[in-house]
């Protein structure tokens, strides 16, 4: 059995102890300050007599640590990498002020939890939450925050214990983590002494998920280092427009519907262009037995600017148009209402036989051709299937 250490002590960072057992890549002692991974907490690392400790794993009355190479010696002394330990004792803390301001105000329970490397998520029991209930839950925590509220961990019987915000199944003691005139939520994780210790808690993003609401948080530093990295983020887009900060977004949002307006506008003309050049392409083209045929090989511009071009093209009395694009491999074949020709009956039967895909109506067709080597073959195909000669 394993003496956990940090659960009278998440301060504890150096330790001694002797190893009680052996497996593979493991070791066990008497007593570690290492925390497992459990309770949607990550494990911590450190050094264990100089060797780092990549892992660290809960097997019911042992904890196991996982060692980057082995271990002879029989007592060891342990060092957690505080950095690492502190972080997470914020963003859990966090996490039970969180969930207990979400209870309290709004009556929402939390489904489950998980504290990430770099951000951490609480689960809701809700199918949706306002901006502004998420707003005064920021609030609310951020000013418990203030208050520097004590949080206290002690040992109950299961059966006595009481207001728990959420019962817990087990049997026997446990150990209960309470936020001063707040919340009492049994846990075996680690947390800070006091709720000034959490820092600032910034709520960053919801998202639905299957009937509930993940919010997503970062407590303490990581709140910290994430708004100097959107001020940073901000300032640069600002020296862009040589604006105030507060004027950023509504700059970027008015460039942003002057490109859109612009795209449109370009989009207009480059189809007016197409369309133009379907009609000049109709007038060079030789007529031969009563049609007048354009072949485009490996058409440099855009799939929609080949289908104005095919339109205004067969707009005109016995056209017949068969083009290919290297960039997807595909090809397109259009035909005048007045040749009886089913370009799409056309497309399908050659597609087919060259294992592409394709359809369309009678007028305009267009496919996929699996290998950009076989697109001149299958143009010719499309060609020779209503028997016109190609153009010289």
């Amino acid at each position: 059995m394993t003496d956990r250490l940090y659960y009278t002590d998440a301060y504890l960072s150096r330790f001694t102890a002797r190893v009680t057992g052996r497996e593979a890549d493991r070791v066990y002692l008497d007593r570690s300050a290492f925390y497992p991974a459990s309770g949607g907490q990550p494990h911590d690392t450190g050094l264990l007599s100089g060797i780092p400790v990549t892992a660290v794993a809960d097997e019911g009355d042992r904890v196991a640590h996982v060692l980057a190479e082995p271990l002879a010696a029989e007592s060891v002394e342990g060092q957690i990498d505080w950095p690492r330990r502190f972080d997470f004792m914020q963003q859990h803390t966090g996490q039970h002020l969180l969930s207990a301001v979400l209870h309290e105000r709004f009556g929402l329970g939390t489904v489950s939890v998980h504290l990430g490397e770099e951000a951490s998520t609480i689960d809701i029991e809700t199918a949706s939450i306002t901006p502004a209930q998420i707003i005064e839950a920021e609030r609310a925590a951020n000013e418990t925050v203030f208050e520097n509220r004590p949080v206290t961990v002690s040992f109950e019987d299961a059966a006595a214990a009481a207001g728990l915000r959420k019962a817990s199944g087990r049997e026997g003691a446990l150990r209960i983590v309470t936020i001063a005139d707040l919340d009492r939520s049994a846990c075996g994780g680690t947390h800070v002494r006091a709720t000034g210790e959490i820092g600032p808690v910034s709520i960053r993003r919801l998202d639905k998920v299957r009937g509930i609401v993940r919010v997503g948080f970062l407590c303490g530093t990581r709140a910290v280092r994430r708004a100097r990295l959107d001020f940073d983020a901000l300032a640069r887009v600002a020296q862009i427009f040589s604006a105030p900060l507060d004027e950023a977004a509504a700059l970027t949002a008015a460039q942003r519907d002057a490109l859109k307006d612009a795209a449109r506008k370009l989009r207009a003309a480059e189809t007016e262009l197409a369309r133009h050049h379907g009609r000049e392409l109709y007038a060079s083209a030789e007529p031969a037995a009563g049609l007048r045929l354009a072949v485009l090989r490996r058409y440099e511009g855009a799939p929609e600017t080949l289908r104005a071009l095919a339109h205004s093209f067969c707009e005109q009395p016995g056209a017949l148009l068969a083009a290919s694009l290297a960039d997807p491999p595909s090809v397109l074949y259009a035909a005048s209402a007045d040749t009886g020709i089913d370009a799409g009956a056309v497309v399908r039967a050659v597609l087919a036989q060259a294992g592409g895909r394709g359809g369309g109506n009678a007028r305009l067709a267009q496919g996929s051709v699996p290998d950009a080597a076989a697109l001149d073959s299958v143009v010719d195909r499309l060609i020779n299937a209503c028997e016109v000669p190609a153009p010289r």
